[in-house]
Parts: C-alpha cells; structure tokens; sequence
C-alpha cells in the first residue's frame, strides 16, 4: 500500500508524517507499505523545516535529506490512499482526483475525539515546542 501524505509547502507536516507512518510500519513489519509526501504549493526541492528536522531526530528519525516536491499526477496515481493534514489538502486532492482515497489526518482519530476532521496546525515559522505538538498532540 502506497500512502501520501500532504500538507501546503512539503517542508513541515507531511514530512514529518512521511517519516512517522515509514517508522511506524517499519516497526511492525509492514515490509508492504511505502510512504511519501507532497505539498500543494511547494517550492521543489526546498529542505525540511529546521525545527521539523530537529524533532525528528529527537524522535530518532531523519528528515535532513527531505526535499520537498509538488503534488502532482503520478504521486497521487501512485498512492493507494492520499492523507492530507487538513481539510482544504484533501478537497484539492479530490479535485485532481475524485475517485482516489482521501482522508485528513486526523479522521483516524477515534471518533469520539474533538480533533476529528480538524487537521493537524501548521508549525511553520515555529520553535521546537510548536513542532513537538504537530509531532505528537495532546
């Protein structure tokens, strides 16, 4: 299963989403699922956020080789199932694509959660601490 993952600029959220949803099937030997990311208004091959990279490798992941790449045709042909990290990613998802997967991120919430449909805020052009709550919200 391939998923994507986007957000606006690809320097932030979805990186560090592309990054936690590799580890996470990693450790549970998903050996089947690739991960990347896109942004709807990227600028290509701009480098990950330095507070974005920092906190990844607090967590012991590695964004300092992240690029960031536009969305565009053959991502989202390629991905099985497109998360964006709020709701306007995945409605301009599904104009380029109506018939694909889409979902905002936190829609895998459990449904009682408030968050639910919310999407994941935007760190960019903060500190540390801003980019430890996208990383992981309370």
């Amino acid at each position: 299963m391939n998923l994507l993952f986007v957000c606006t600029g690809n320097t932030c959220r979805s990186p560090l989403a592309e990054v936690i949803g590799r580890a996470e099937a990693e450790a549970r030997g998903l050996s089947e699922i690739s991960c990347a990311s896109a942004g709807m208004f990227a600028f290509p091959g701009n480098p990950a956020s330095g507070p974005g990279v920092a906190v990844a490798a607090a967590h012991g992941l590695d964004l300092a080789t992240h690029t960031s790449r536009e969305l565009s045709s053959e991502l989202l042909d390629w991905a099985d199932l497109i998360i964006g990290m709020e709701a306007s990613h995945a409605e301009a998802a599904a104009r380029w694509d109506p018939a694909a997967s889409i979902h905002v991120m936190t829609d895998f919430l459990p449904r009682d959660d408030e968050r639910v449909g919310a999407g994941v805020p935007d760190p960019y052009g903060g500190d540390i601490e801003t980019y430890e709550e996208t990383w992981a919200p309370a």
